[in-house]
């Protein structure tokens, strides 16, 4: 299936139109599911019922999320409004109604305990991810052109939505920072001097054959080895892979004893809360996460028990 003349049409038009890579495989994903869902009939041959049936069937016996739902929408209605060039129209489907969990969150403390256990570049990336709100894929994208030390300021490039964003960077990581992208640039000194550089957007390493060797463009957490680009298969240096972060907060939360399910995105869920709770107002902490609906921001209020600002039970007023 995934050599198939169709599919592989359709990963070019992704691509045509500029969408991330990860973007391409999920889309990728779905429409293969639907395609075998229907017994392997050609797209061109199903419309608005078969769509209608593969979601009602998502929705009603795989019991998935609702953001999964929304995914599996978004790739159907890309396939047949870009490849099939047919309007699907109203679908009337049914919603996924799976409940969504409050996330976990640490306290302060137990935030900085877990730093404290880690070291090195692992040290600094879960640093990163409570301290500025990132998503650990923002953070190992974090190239050098991307941070101001200055104005103590992330740029996320591409983030969740196709945009970017700016956020907050802690002063205690100035010095940390400096220090790892000066390692990551020699790493790419090195690596220029064999013509190779780090992985590029493919439009903008035809476009500047020579980017590679901007240190601009360096990642600031490079990866220890070189891989082939997934687009255009010359041997690149990307960056390192979240499967390590993970690997190293394992141990870590279990040395402070925290019994909660720790993963990196906790971090980030423990930011947001931590701005509530200091006061930060709800839509400041929306452009940080780069939410694009405030009710996405609005679970944390429920996170600190505040589903509207500074309000508290009334029993704590008498």
């Amino acid at each position: 299936m995934s050599k198939s003349p169709f599919l592989e049409t359709v990963r070019e038009n992704i691509r045509l139109r500029g969408y991330s890579l990860r973007t391409e495989q999920t889309y990728l994903h779905w429409i293969r599911r639907f395609i075998l869902f229907n017994g392997k009939k050609h797209p061109q041959d199903m419309h608005a019922v078969e769509v209608r049936d593969f979601l009602n069937w998502l929705a009603n016996k795989r019991n998935v999320a609702i953001n999964t739902q929304k995914v599996a929408l978004n790739a159907l209605v890309f396939l047949y409004k870009h490849i099939v060039q047919h309007e699907l129209g109203d679908l009337g489907f049914t919603h996924a109604v799976k409940q969504r969990f409050l996330p976990v969150v640490l306290t302060p403390q137990q935030v900085l305990s877990i730093i404290e256990q880690l070291n090195g570049h692992h040290k600094l990336i879960v640093s990163l991810l409570y301290g500025s709100g990132l998503r650990i894929s923002e953070c190992l994208r974090l190239r050098v052109q991307d941070i101001d030390l200055t104005n103590l300021s992330l740029t996320v490039r591409d983030s969740k939505g196709h945009k970017d964003r700016q956020t907050l960077l802690s002063a205690k990581l100035t010095e940390p920072l400096q220090q790892q992208i000066a390692a990551a640039l020699q790493v790419q000194q090195q690596d220029n001097v064999k013509g190779i550089g780090p992985s590029l957007p493919y439009a903008l390493s035809r476009k500047y054959p020579n980017a590679f060797r901007q240190p601009g463009w360096m990642f600031v957490f490079p990866s220890t080895s070189l891989c082939p680009h997934p687009l255009t298969g010359e041997l690149c240096r990307h960056h390192l892979h979240d499967s390590i972060i993970r690997k190293a907060l394992a141990p870590a939360v279990a040395a402070c004893q925290i019994r909660q399910r720790v993963g990196c995105h906790t971090f980030r869920h423990s930011f947001a809360t931590h701005l509530l709770q200091n006061g930060c107002d709800i839509r400041t902490v929306q452009e940080l996460l780069g939410h694009n609906d405030v009710s996405s921001t609005q679970i944390y209020t429920h996170v600190i028990g505040q589903h509207y600002a500074g309000t508290i039970s009334p029993l704590d007023r008498s």
